[in-house]
Formats: structure tokens, sequence, C-alpha cells
């Protein structure tokens, strides 16, 4: 394992346009600044998310690696998510797929399984380059998402109606019209830090334009308005279905691509399809940015 100081590889990667750093490292903690350092696109490598790999331990008496819950024997490696203001993320179902696409390259294997902050997540490479990703089931308690108080999470309190689920990490989406121009940028940001969502929330943006196709925007919670949002898209399908407004299967179209998002009927748990490319790989100097 190689410290969080001096030279490090690195892999830029992106799903659908929403781009990642990923690192390999070892028990070293990375610092909040280090992150915003690296993630910003003027003067850092740039990216939505960083993450860090770890290796899974083997056995019961391995040490987990410092802040990440590890299941012994129970995964291929460890995931942690980094959103780009420096602040931890509980899911990154785009960023779940690249580090999937990475795995299933490096161990030979079309299956593997990924220990994340929101559990363990398996992950298939199908043809043509595309990787599945079981995300497991939504979360659609109040207390779950979290919300701050009791109330319906099909329908929010709030102006525009929300529906509200969780993916590991908290999602609010609002539903316009097919003819409306959403724009995430101008009221994301004071959706996002709305006291009704104590951890703050991605907010996301859909419009139905059939029953198995929907147009998604997304403002993500630490990260502002990205190209694309895995965790965002499956939660759109689950609240469009139970609001009666799409099936149980969707190509949700989002700014950097599209995914395919089913909400499986026999056990519950969200499907995510789609593409996990590298843009290039290279080795960054660790030392050169805060500590």
């Amino acid at each position: 394992m190689t410290p969080a100081t001096g030279a490090l590889p690195f892999t830029k990667m992106h799903g659908a346009g929403n781009d990642f750093i990923i690192l390999d490292q070892g028990s070293s903690a990375i610092s909040a600044d280090r992150i915003r350092a690296l993630a910003d696109r003027r003067t850092g490598i740039g990216c939505d998310q960083l993450i860090v790999l770890h290796t899974a331990p083997a056995t019961a008496t391995a040490p987990a690696t410092a802040g990440v819950r590890a299941i012994p024997g129970a995964a291929d490696a460890v995931m942690r998510i980094f959103n780009a203001d420096g602040s931890p993320a509980g899911a990154c179902g785009n960023a779940t797929r690249c580090v999937a696409a990475l795995l299933v390259h490096r161990l030979d294997r079309d299956r593997i399984t990924i220990d994340s902050p929101s559990g363990l997540l398996a992950a298939e490479r199908l043809a043509g380059g595309l990787i599945q990703v079981d995300m497991g089931p939504p979360l659609l308690g109040w207390q779950d998402i979290p919300l701050a108080y009791p109330c319906d999470t099909l329908h929010l309190p709030l102006a525009g109606d929300p529906a509200a689920a969780s993916m590991g990490n908290p999602h609010a989406t609002f539903f316009l019209a097919p003819d409306t121009a959403p724009n995430p940028s101008e009221v994301g940001p004071a959706l996002e830090h709305n006291p009704i969502f104590p951890d703050r929330a991605n907010i996301g943006f859909a419009q139905i334009l059939a029953p198995d196709r929907i147009r998604l925007r997304v403002w993500e919670r630490g990260a502002g308005l990205t190209r694309a949002c895995g965790s965002g898209a499956c939660a759109a399908l689950v609240n469009a279905h139970r609001r009666g407004l799409a099936g149980r299967v969707a190509t949700l179209m989002l700014d950097g691509g599209e995914l395919t998002i089913e909400w499986r009927r026999s056990d519950g748990h969200v499907l995510m399809t789609g593409p996990a490319v590298t843009a290039f790989q290279g080795t960054v100097d660790l030392s050169t940015y805060p500590a």
C-alpha cells in the first residue's frame, strides 16, 4: 500500500460524465483540504468525487482499514467516497460502476463485490463494456433518509411536492413537466441545505417523457451540478414508480449519457446498468497539495 504522501498513481474515470479520481491507498487518512485541492478542475486533477480503494481483509483477524467498515472475506475491495468539497459520501452509483470496471479487469472475473459505506454491492460485467451494480433496496422511511421529522416521504412538505428516498444517501426528486427547463444550479443549493434534510440531500429534477423514459438533472450534495448521478437516477425511478408515473424499468437520460434502472419486483433491489470509462492514468505528488 502507498501512504497518503508523495507520488501516488491514480486513475481518472467517468460514468456517463460523472467523473472520479480513484486512488489505491493504505490506512493513512486523506484530508478534506487535500481532497478539495485534488478535485479542483483548474489547479488539481478535477473530479466530482474522489474514491479511495483499500484491500479487503481476508480473515476476521485482519485489521480493518481506519475509518472504513470492512467485512472480512466478504468483498474484493473496500471503497470510500468523498465529494469534491471534501465531505464523505455514503453512496455513488456511477463511482461503484467505475470501481467495478477496474476490479473485473484486475481480477479477470465478470462478477465482484465491493464493500461500500452503504453496504456490500455486487457488480457484474455485461456485454458491450457495460457494468451492472445491485444497489440494494431503497430506504423509504422518513428516519432512514433521514428527514428532520416524521412525514410522508412520497409527498414532502416542500414547494414543488418532491418525493424522498435513500440509496445509501438522501435524495429528493422533484417531478417537472416535460416542457420545463429546470435550473438546478439556481435552486439546488438552498434545497440541499433545507432544514428538513439534517444531513443535506441530493436534489433531482425529473421529467417523465414516457413510462420507461425519464429525463433527469441532479444537484449533488457536496459536488453541485454533475453530468450524471447514479444513485439519483435510482432514486428518481423508485420515486416515479411510487407515484405511478413510471414502470419498474426505465432509461434515465442524464446530461452525460443514459443509465438503465430497474427496481426489481422479486426482492426490491435496484439495479443500475451503464458505462464505465477510463479517461487517463497518471501519478500525482500529494506532497504538493495541502496536508
